[in-house]
C-alpha cells in the first residue's frame, strides 16, 4: 500500500508559521519559559540516573503537524515518536540524540531529541514576507514548520513576495524560530527559472560553480602528446561509436567492433578518462566531490563538471582523438568471455548514433522482437561497417540479457516520465513515457558487462588478505516483512508470489512484472516493487548486488556524471600500478556521501516532475480524465491519470455520499454506511478540483 503524508491542514501551514514568526520576532532577546508539558517530560526523565536512561540516534521525519518520527540507525528498532514540544531545534531530515521515554503498553514508543548532531540542510528555500520593521522567510517545504526571522542587514535587497534562499546563522535558547540570512534572491514564484532553482537549492545543490574550478578547467588542455599516448593502448584504428539520447551533451562511453582472425569478436568498452583530468585535491575535484552527482530536472542538466570537461574535453565526440579508460572483450559467438584486458587508452569515434538511429538498423535488420526486417531501409542506415557492429554487438547483447535473466537478475522495466516543452517558456505541452528498446538494451549490457568484471578483476581475490579497498554498487536483500506485505498485497490482486527460494523468488518477480505489463495496475505493482527491494548504494564493503544477481559490481561507466566512478577509475589505475590498498575508512565516507548526494538528486528529480505535472494540468481544472487509484491512506485516495501520469488526491472529506474509512488489510476506503468501496488499481474518472503549484499538490475529485 502507498502511504502518503497527511497534507490535511497543510493549507494553514503558512499562515501559522508567519504569525509563530511574528511572536518570536517579539520576543527576540528575552526568554522564553518552556511549556508545562515539555516540563513534565523533562522532569519525568530527570530523576532516572544518567546511566539508566536509554538514548537512540536517528533521523528526525518531521510531520507538517509539528510532530515527527525518528527513524533510528539501529534498523532493528521501531520509529520514535517526538511530539512538537519536545522537537526542539531539530528540522526535517537532521541527525539527532533521542531520549527514550518509559514504554508504556499499547502505546507508539515516544521520546524526546536532546541533541542535533548534525544539520540535514545547508540552504532553506522559501517566500520573502513583511510585517512591520521584520522580514522573515516562510519555507517552501511542508516539513519545515518554522518561519526565519531575517535581519534587515540580511536581506540582500529580496523583496515581499520573492523566492530566496536562506541559511541559519543563529538558533538561541529561548527561541523556537531561527536567525537567518538571506543567501541567493532567485525571482518571482512561477517563473520556470525561479522554480527549477529553488528545486536544486532545497536539495542543496550549488546554484552556480566556484569561479576557482571553472578557471582551472578552462586552462586545460585536451592535447595527446607522444608521452601520453607511449603509455596507452591505441585504439583509434578500430570502429568505434557512441549511442546516446538524441538530445545528448556529453558522451561519456563508447563502443568498439572488430572481428578478430581467429573468428572471435572484440568489443571495447571505453569510458571518458575524467581521471586525466581531474586530480586529486583540485578545485575542480572539490566541487564535483561535494556535487558528487549531475542532477536531471525537466528542462535542463546541472553536470557535475565545468562545461569545459562535460561537453568538451572529457566528452567522446565523433571524429575527435579522445583519452579513454577502457574494458576489453574478446567475446566467441555465444558471448562467453574468453579474455579480458583493463587500462587506459585513445579512441577515436567513427559515429555518433542516437538510439532511434541505433533502434532503426537493429528494426530493419529484423533483429528487434516483432518487428520484420526490410533490406531497403536497412541499407539506408549506414554502411557495411556501422551495420555489422551494430547487428553483431546487439546479437551479442542479447545473449547477455537472456543469461542474465536466466541466472537471477530482476527484470524491472524502467518508465520515465518525460515532457513535451515550449522551446521559449519551457511550459510543458504534452507527457510521454520514454521506454528501453533494444538499442538501449545494447548499450546497457555491455556497461553491466564491464561494471561487473571491474569489480572481480579488483574484489575477487583468494586470499582475503590481499584484498583492496574498491568501491562496490551493492544492493542488499529485500527485508522478509516488506516482501510478505507485498506478496499478500499483489495476492489480493490475482498474482501468486514464491517467497520460499532466492530463485523462486526471482521468477516470480519477473513473471510478475510481465503478466503486469499493459494493465491498468503495472505502475502501481511496479513502483511499490520497487520500493519492496532494498536500495542500492556505493560501499567499501562488498554484499554483491541483489537486483542484478552480481556477486561483484561497480559503477565504472559514468566518471563525467558520477563521482564514485571517477574514485574507481584512480583505485583501478593504482592497483594496476602495483598500488598499495587505499585507506577503506576513507573510501567508506566519500560512498556515503556520494549515495547520500545520489539520494538527494533523485528527490530534486521528481520534484521538478511534480512541479511540471502540476503546471501541465494547471490550465484544466475542471476536465475529466480517466485513471486507476495508485495509493490508498487515511487521508485520501491518489489517483495516477491514464493520459498524462500526473498523480493527485481525492480527499476522503470531499466525498460526500458517505463517510469512508481505510481498511488496511484490503487496500481500499469503504463507506461505513453504503458499503460503496474504491480500491488499489481500481478504474476511475476523475475531475481536476485544483492545482497548488507551491506545493505541487493536484487535487481531484471523482467525476460522477
Amino acid at each position: 500500500m502507498t502511504k502518503k503524508r497527511n497534507t490535511g491542514n497543510s493549507g494553514k501551514n503558512r499562515s501559522s508559521r508567519h504569525k509563530q514568526g511574528k511572536r518570536e520576532a517579539r520576543r527576540h532577546g528575552a526568554r522564553q519559559r518552556q511549556s508545562n508539558r515539555a516540563r513534565r517530560e523533562s522532569n519525568r526523565s530527570r530523576h532516572i540516573p544518567e546511566s539508566l536512561r536509554s538514548y537512540i540516534t536517528g533521523v528526525v521525519d518531521m510531520k507538517s503537524t509539528g510532530k515527527a518520527y525518528i527513524l533510528p540507525d539501529n534498523k532493528e528498532l521501531e520509529d520514535v515518536l517526538v511530539m512538537p514540544n519536545n522537537v526542539g531545534h531539530a528540522l526535517h531530515g537532521d541527525h539527532v540524540r533521542v531520549l527514550l521515554f518509559p514504554y508504556r503498553s499499547g502505546r507508539h514508543l515516544e521520546g524526546q531529541i536532546t541533541e542535533v548532531l548534525r544539520r540535514s540542510k545547508q540552504n532553506i528555500v522559501g517566500t520573502i514576507e513583511f510585517s512591520g520593521k521584520y522580514a522573515y522567510l516562510v519555507p517552501d517545504s511542508q516539513n519545515m514548520n518554522v518561519s526565519l526571522i531575517l535581519s534587515p542587514e540580511g536581506l540582500q535587497g529580496a523583496k515581499a513576495g520573492e523566492k530566496a534562499v536562506a541559511r541559519i546563522v543563529d538558533w538561541p535558547p529561548h527561541l523556537n524560530s531561527p536567525i537567518g540570512e538571506i543567501t541567493a534572491v532567485l525571482g518571482k514564484p512561477g517563473d520556470n527559472n525561479v522554480e527549477m532553482q529553488s528545486i536544486l537549492a532545497e536539495y542543496d545543490f550549488p546554484l552556480q560553480y566556484p569561479k576557482a574550478a571553472l578557471e582551472q578547467a578552462k586552462k586545460m588542455s585536451g592535447e595527446i602528446t607522444k608521452e601520453e599516448l607511449s603509455v596507452r593502448r591505441d585504439f583509434r584504428g578500430i570502429y568505434t561509436c557512441t549511442i546516446d539520447p538524441a538530445d545528448a551533451k556529453d558522451f561519456d562511453d563508447a563502443l568498439s567492433y572488430r572481428r578478430l582472425e581467429n573468428g572471435n569478436m572484440e568489443i571495447g568498452v571505453h569510458i571518458a578518462d575524467v581521471s586525466h583530468f581531474v586530480k586529486p585535491g583540485t578545485p575542480v575535484d572539490r566541487e564535483a566531490y561535494d556535487r558528487a552527482t549531475s542532477v536531471y530536472l525537466v528542462d535542463r542538466t546541472i553536470p557535475m563538471l565545468p562545461e569545459r570537461l562535460c561537453n568538451d574535453l572529457c566528452s567522446l565526440k565523433p571524429d575527435q582523438d579522445r583519452f579513454c579508460f577502457s574494458a576489453v572483450f574478446e567475446m566467441d559467438s555465444q558471448a562467453k568471455v574468453l579474455d579480458f584486458w583493463t587500462g587506459k587508452g585513445v579512441i577515436h569515434s567513427n559515429r555518433r548514433y542516437t538510439y532511434e538511429e541505433a533502434q532503426a538498423i537493429i528494426e530493419a535488420a529484423g533483429l528487434a522482437q516483432d518487428v520484420p526486417g526490410d533490406e531497403t531501409a536497412l541499407k539506408k542506415t549506414g554502411d557495411k561497417q556501422d551495420i555489422e557492429a551494430v547487428c553483431e554487438m546487439f546479437k551479442l547483447s542479447k545473449i547477455l540479457r537472456d543469461k542474465r535473466f536466466k541466472t537471477g537478475s530482476i527484470n524491472f522495466h524502467s518508465k520515465e516520465v518525460r515532457f513535451k516543452l515550449d522551446p521559449r517558456t519551457a511550459k510543458p505541452l504534452g507527457v510521454y513515457i520514454k521506454e528501453s528498446k533494444e538499442s538501449n538494451h545494447l548499450v546497457e549490457e555491455f556497461m553491466l558487462l564491464a561494471n561487473r568484471h571491474v569489480a572481480e578483476k579488483i574484489g575477487k581475490v583468494k586470499d582475503k588478505a590481499q584484498a583492496k579497498t574498491f568501491i562496490y554498487r551493492i544492493h542488499d536483500e529485500p527485508n522478509p516483512e516488506k516482501l510478505a506485505v507485498f506478496s499478500q498485497f499483489v495476492g489480493k490482486l490475482g498474482y501468486k508470489m514464491n517467497l520460499k527460494s532466492r530463485s523462486g523468488l526471482v521468477k516470480s518477480f519477473n513473471n510478475l512484472l510481465d503478466d503486469v505489463h499493459g494493465k491498468a495496475e503495472q505502475n502501481m505493482i511496479e513502483s511499490i516493487a520497487v520500493r519492496t527491494m532494498a536500495k542500492a548504494c556505493y560501499s567499501t564493503r562488498n554484499i554483491g548486488h541483489y537486483g542484478l544477481s552480481f556477486p561483484f559490481y561497480t559503477h565504472f561507466t559514468s566518471p563525467i556524471r558520477r563521482y564514485p566512478d571517477l574514485m574507481v577509475h584512480r583505485l583501478l589505475e593504482r592497483y594496476l600500478q602495483g598500488g598499495r590498498s587505499a585507506d577503506e575508512e576513507e573510501y567508506e565516507e566519500r560512498c556515503l556521501h556520494s549515495s547520500e548526494m545520489e539520494k538527494k538528486a533523485a528527490e530534486a528529480e521528481r520534484a521538478s516532475v511534480k512541479y511540471k505535472q502540476a503546471e501541465f494540468l494547471s490550465d484544466k481544472v475542471g476536465m475529466v480524465f480517466p485513471g486507476v487509484i495508485s495509493g490508498v491512506s487515511k487521508w485520501g485516495l491518489y489517483v495516477c491519470l491514464d493520459e498524462n501520469y500526473c498523480e493527485g488526491m481525492v480527499p476522503l472529506r470531499s466525498l460526500n455520499d458517505d463517510h469512508y474509512q481505510l481498511d488496511e488489510d484490503n487496500y481500499c476506503v469503504v463507506g461505513v454506511h453504503t458499503g460503496q468501496s474504491y480500491k488499489l488499481g481500481q478504474a476511475v474518472k476523475i475531475r481536476v478540483q485544483e492545482i497548488d503549484m507551491n506545493k505541487k499538490q493536484l487535487t481531484f475529485a471523482f467525476a460522477r
